[in-house]
């Protein structure tokens, strides 16, 4: 009790300069900045960015892909990965399965594509094949794995990593026993980051992983797979373990540090918590010392991996981000009027610290939840949305930390926001009538920043 108090009169007192979301008219008119916004596709099927890595090392096309154009918004049903060229709208198909069974059982679902961030590819979940349905059953969340596909448009593609579910024996070394799903490339383009679900074992409840090249890969893939938390199972955690991990992403360009969300049993043992941890992964860690499991066992991460706690009771939520310099994560928490607000923390912080410049902060002092946060690649501002808007936050220095303007200001609800890697131009989804106006279709939408406009 006596940390939250302490948390919540940091928050207060730290200088947050806002006007308030959702009241645009009323704002001074500094607060509202307009750029140009402009619409990229125009065809009439889906354009999900999932909120992904979905610029191209170049920042000249996005990736997405088209669930929800065909049945329903389940990725099982999703036909097709593909790219747009930001300059002349033209769609290119990166991945489409020669075989594909559509409705509330489908196969094999593709979709959540980021782009490499040195390599002309993409990577993206897969399901099972149609020939394998019989076997393997339909997609779900434990029945997937990751494939890379090349961005040149050639259809040429490659499996990440092994998916095994054999019982009568141990899980082969390197491989997976579900899904994998949310695939992240460090900064660094070397190690894959990606949320999983169990298919022998459903005692346990999401967790988080990583993959990395590594000499013993299963043959025919290209990535070892490997735990980064093993959670406890549902409803059996103790006082401060982990019983679900997700929410995560890479903190620092070599992919040393990967934080996420945790669902921690309270010190009371009844209650649950969700905070904010990372799991370090020092660069000489040898994944082959990981446990892959078998019929009996849940897998178990390699050696070397340590988990550090930052927060205590602040019910973290969302899908965390590390600045481009490794040093600090933004992610969300209500603040105390209970509307999600954005926070940023060193990576090595710690709420319960003495020194309060480890402690959380708060950024923005929205009116309405905050959501699809990104960091500028200066690490001096946070992009994000609130009911529908573009705002950037400035958390560069302590004299107009959290300053906020906005970028937009209508009624259109902008959704699944990416940021260049220029950070000169956010791509963003807004559902769009079709031509004649039976339905509607999430269409790219592109926002310049003129930075000389900003002060």
């Amino acid at each position: 009790m006596l940390n939250k108090t302490l948390f919540f009169l940091v928050t207060l007192i730290a200088p947050v300069f806002f006007t308030g979301c959702g009241q645009f008219t009323s704002a001074p008119e500094s607060t509202f900045i307009p750029m140009t916004e402009k619409q990229i596709t125009r065809s009439e099927k889906n354009h999900a960015l999932d909120n992904n890595d979905n610029f191209s090392p170049d920042d000249k096309f996005l990736c997405y892909d088209t669930r929800g154009t065909v049945y329903n918004e389940d990725i099982g049903n999703c036909q097709t990965i593909e790219k747009v060229e930001i300059a002349t709208g033209k769609e290119t198909v990166l991945y489409k399965p020669k075989e594909i069974i559509t409705g509330d059982k489908a196969a094999p679902g593709v979709g959540a594509v980021s782009y490499h961030p040195i390599e002309d590819k993409v990577i993206f979940i897969h399901g099972p094949w149609v020939n394998e349905v019989k076997e393997r059953g339909y997609y779900g969340k434990p029945n997937r794995t990751g494939i890379t596909a090349k961005g040149d448009g050639s259809g040429e593609w490659h499996f990440v990593e092994m998916r095994d579910i054999a019982t009568d024996r141990p899980t082969t070394p390197g491989a997976h026993r579900g899904g994998t799903h949310r695939h992240e490339y460090s900064r660094n383009g070397v190690r894959i980051g990606f949320t999983y679900d169990d298919f022998l074992n459903t005692d346990y409840d999401r967790t988080i992983g990583y993959m990395e090249p590594n000499a013993n890969v299963p043959k025919g893939y290209t990535h070892y797979f490997a735990l980064l938390v093993k959670p406890a199972k549902k409803g059996e955690a103790k006082p401060g373990e982990i019983e679900k991990a997700h929410g995560d992403a890479w903190v620092d360009y070599a992919g040393t540090k990967r934080a996420f969300i945790g669902k921690v049993r309270a010190e009371n043992g009844k209650d649950y918590e969700n905070d904010l941890f990372v799991a370090e992964i020092p660069g000489d860690v040898d994944i082959t010392t990981a446990f892959s499991g078998n019929n009996k066992e849940y897998p178990v991460p390699p050696k070397g991996i340590k988990i550090h706690r930052l927060t205590h009771g602040m019910e973290a939520d969302g899908i965390v981000r590390g600045s481009f310099d490794g040093k600090h994560i933004a992610f969300y928490a209500p603040d105390k009027n209970g509307i999600k607000q954005i926070f940023i923390i060193p990576a090595d912080g710690d709420d319960k610290s003495t020194d309060v410049k480890k402690h959380p902060r708060q950024v923005t002092n929205f009116k309405s939840n905050a959501s699809y946060l990104r960091w500028h690649p200066s690490d001096k501002w946070i992009f994000s949305v609130c009911k529908g808007n573009v705002a950037i936050s400035y958390v560069g220095d302590d004299k107009n930390f959290g300053k906020t303007y906005f970028l937009t200001n209508d009624n259109r609800d902008r959704d699944q926001l990416v940021v260049s890697h220029s950070g000169d131009v956010a791509a963003y989804g807004i559902e769009m009538p079709s031509k004649d106006g039976k339905r509607k279709f999430k269409q790219i939408f592109t926002l310049h920043v003129d930075w000389s406009k900003i002060k």
